[in-house]
């Protein structure tokens, strides 16, 4: 059996003495891991750096074994990384949400988030808010959706500013009123079509990503990791300290 595919690298651990296997984020045939012999080479370590893109060959004799990886990169955006504690942190956060992902498992959409938010973990106006985008796309994935598209009381799509911490929710300012102190900020940037590069929206303001962050915690730990008795990932906190220190939330 062989395919084809874009990736991005999401880390690799020793096999052996001069291989490695690597696990990647593939574009049609989701995360998957495979060996790629020699990696630990001079040439290769460069290239199988996290979040690099590569174009990957997958080989194997039947599907459900671990196969063969040929790597040729793509993007090397490893080394840009490197230069950025956030970013160095960020990609760990990636690759440890999305290990509750099933492997192998089609998603190409999840693909472009990430590839999208890989680009602008060192940029600050807009890394950290795709960060959280990312994380309300984990659950999504796992489930445990959040529904902000209207407000659960009334329909409206105007003026949404809290969400239920029971239901996932979105809630408008004149429902949620009476009960705002049980209520969960809704940041402006997490309402659909708010966060795109070029969308012509507003940058998120500090606050408005520490809300955010605060949301999807709220949901990651009463739905996934507090069920299977985990904590959320370090690499999460890292990544929010770096961030808090470098003046992307407050």
């Amino acid at each position: 059996m062989e395919w084809r595919d874009e990736a991005i690298v999401l880390g690799v651990r020793r096999h052996g003495e001069s291989s490695v296997i690597a696990e990647v984020l593939t574009k049609t045939h989701g995360r998957h891991m495979g060996l790629v012999r020699g990696g630990r080479s001079k040439r290769l370590q460069p290239v199988l750096q996290p979040g690099n893109g590569v174009d990957v060959v997958w080989r194997a004799r039947i599907e459900e074994q671990l196969g063969t990886f040929v790597l040729e990169a793509t993007e090397m955006r490893a080394a840009a990384l490197m230069q950025s504690p956030q970013a160095l942190h960020g990609i760990s956060l990636i690759g440890a949400l999305l290990r509750l992902l099933p492997e192998r498992d089609a998603n190409p959409a999840m693909y472009e988030l990430v590839g999208l938010l890989v680009q602008h973990l060192t940029d600050l106006k807009i890394g950290p808010a795709l960060m959280v985008r990312f994380e309300v796309a984990i659950l999504t994935e796992l489930g445990f959706g959040l529904d902000l598209s209207e407000c659960a009381a009334t329909g409206t799509r105007d003026d949404l500013i809290y969400v239920s911490p029971k239901s996932g929710r979105a809630v408008c300012r004149a429902a949620g009123e009476p009960y705002k102190a049980r209520m969960l900020p809704l940041p402006a940037f997490l309402r659909p079509g708010h966060l795109h590069p070029g969308s012509g929206n507003p940058d998120p303001t500090p606050a408005e990503i520490l809300d955010g962050f605060s949301l999807s915690e709220y949901f990651l730990l009463r739905d996934v990791f507090q069920p299977r008795g985990l904590a959320l990932p370090d690499a999460r906190r890292a990544y929010l300290a770096t961030a808090k220190v470098l003046g992307a939330t407050p």
